[in-house]
């Protein structure tokens, strides 16, 4: 298990890459999976840059490990902002074309495709938000 802990602003969004993927690497995670895992940190780290903290900066931690039993990566983000629960949007009618759809959810959307697993809780006064994707 290895963490981050990051100051919460878009402007970090490279150092955060760089910590999942100097990890998956050293995982030998498949690059198709690293692709879809980077899309999806990259999406959750900038929802908690822009809004978890209402413009201003904040903490956050990201913590990635492998499951107990090695078959996937799991990737742990933390922050104290607002509570919010992504989880909760109603998924985007991806059936409209992009001039008929509501701006906003494709980015969650897009997470809860691509990784296997997604979970929020609130704890401690903390956003919890976790993904998981298994290792091909």
């Amino acid at each position: 298990m290895k963490e981050i802990n990051i100051v919460a602003k878009v402007d970090n969004l490279d150092d955060v890459l760089a910590f999942i993927d100097a990890e998956l690497e050293a995982m030998d995670c498949p690059m198709k999976e690293q692709m879809q895992i980077d899309v999806a940190v990259e999406e959750i780290y900038v929802n908690i840059a822009s809004y978890a903290y209402e413009g201003k900066e904040g903490p956050s931690s990201i913590r990635i490990e492998k499951t107990a039993d090695g078959s996937a990566v799991a990737i742990t983000f933390t922050d104290e902002g607002i509570p919010y629960n992504p989880l909760e949007k109603e998924d985007p009618d991806v059936t409209l074309s992009a001039e008929e759809r509501q701006i906003g959810g494709l980015g969650i959307y897009i997470v809860k495709k691509s990784m296997d697993a997604t979970d929020y809780r609130r704890e401690d006064n903390k956003n919890i938000f976790r993904i998981e994707k298994k290792l091909s």
